[in-house]
């Protein structure tokens, strides 16, 4: 669940060259420095090296001069800078620290995936350039044009905050949804972003394995959802590109009086399989008026007067996408009991100390649980 953004319009503020940012997990970890010979003795790696990234964009012809970043995005996973030079504004993403688990954090497979998508009418970032070899900055890397627009959580520009705008916003996101569902998966180079069949069995046996992996308790309800799931998987009607973490706060907003997506972003999670493991997720983590609180409110203001309901946004999208959507509840339940393992991972890594300072983490002891329950709940057994 990771917030990134390809730009918006919050300003994170400007690092000149040879001005140190630090990191939050360690202050005198500095996130950015100008050279090599700038990192402090015995800190960790920087995140960003100006020098680095100088020559990078001159080898690939973006702009020209010394360039100043900024770290933009509220995200705790991969990282976003905003970057600055002359005849160039761009925005460099990169994975965190080494050592990376397995398969995650793939910036690569993340920036072909959104070269494949481009081609295809999809509202992607440009990509324009990636950087495989893990020796410039720890990690491989990509570079995007940056977009002016708003991603939007738990603050609405003001251009927005009318019944009518948010109402459109809603419901362009679902019918942007709807256009990703669609295209055709059979062919390269969307063919190679993954394999569709089988999708849906893959999700639960990895995820249990990873509930086994990420937990250091019993919490029964996570395990009984698991083989509730596993007993009863849907058919899938139709292979698609499913996005795996599509939320209002992966989507850059543009315009006021008929407000559009102008972009989806976070594709790390993207692959192909059942479309409406996208509309599960979408419709578990959207924010309802009189909800409750949960792990899973990343866009709360769509608890504002304009919004419409969970149950508008599924008619919506079984009307122009014509899926049957009878078996919502289970997608819903796989969204919810996906983000507790997620989350129970945090909470582990908390309790053994790695996230010192995180005042989400904490909340997961009753959160995980929770979130278990609304699985059960999604699935008829409340």
């Amino acid at each position: 669940m990771d917030e990134q953004s390809a730009g918006t319009q919050v300003d994170a503020g400007g690092t000149q060259p040879g001005t140190a940012q630090h990191s939050d997990e360690d202050p005198f970890a500095p996130e950015v420095v100008a050279t090599a010979a700038d990192v402090p003795p015995e800190a960790l790696s920087p995140l960003l090296i100006l020098d680095v990234v100088e020559r990078f964009l001159d080898a690939h012809g973006i702009g020209t001069g010394p360039v100043t970043a900024a770290r933009i995005g509220d995200g705790h996973s991969n990282v976003t800078f905003r970057v600055t030079r002359d005849g160039a504004d761009v925005v460099l993403r990169r994975g965190p620290r080494p050592p990376l688990p397995r398969s995650a954090h793939d910036m690569v497979r993340e920036a072909r995936i959104q070269q494949a998508l481009a081609g295809n009418g999809v509202p992607v970032p440009r990509i324009l350039a990636v950087c495989d070899d893990p020796d410039l900055l720890g990690v491989p890397f990509y570079v995007m044009d940056h977009l002016d627009g708003d991603v939007i959580t738990d603050v609405e520009p003001q251009r927005i905050q009318t019944p009518q705008a948010r109402r459109a916003v809603a419901m362009n996101m679902v019918d942007t949804l709807v256009s990703l569902h669609r295209i055709d998966v059979s062919a390269p180079p969307v063919a190679d972003i993954g394999r569709p069949s089988g999708y849906l069995d893959r999700q639960v046996a990895t995820f249990r394995r990873l509930w086994d992996v990420n937990t250091q308790r019993s919490v029964p309800d996570v395990v009984r959802v698991a083989d509730l799931l596993a007993a009863d998987v849907p058919r899938t009607q139709r292979h698609a590109v499913v996005h795996g973490d599509y939320r209002l706060g992966n989507l850059m907003i543009t315009g006021s009086g008929d407000p559009e997506v102008k972009a989806i972003l976070d594709w790390e999670m993207a692959t192909l399989g059942d479309p409406l493991a996208d509309v599960g997720y979408l419709l578990a983590n959207y924010s309802e008026a009189g909800s409750p609180d949960s792990a899973l409110d990343l866009s709360p203001v769509t608890r504002r007067d304009g919004y419409p309901s969970a149950a508008e946004l599924a008619q919506r999208y079984a009307e122009a996408s014509g899926l049957d959507l009878s078996d919502l509840g289970w997608y819903r339940a796989l969204a919810y009991w996906k983000s507790a393992v997620f989350c129970e991972a945090m909470y582990t890594r908390y309790l053994a100390g790695e996230r010192p300072g995180d005042d989400f983490a904490p909340q997961l002891e009753v959160g995980v649980p929770e979130l278990a329950k609304r699985a059960l709940e999604a699935l008829g057994h409340g």
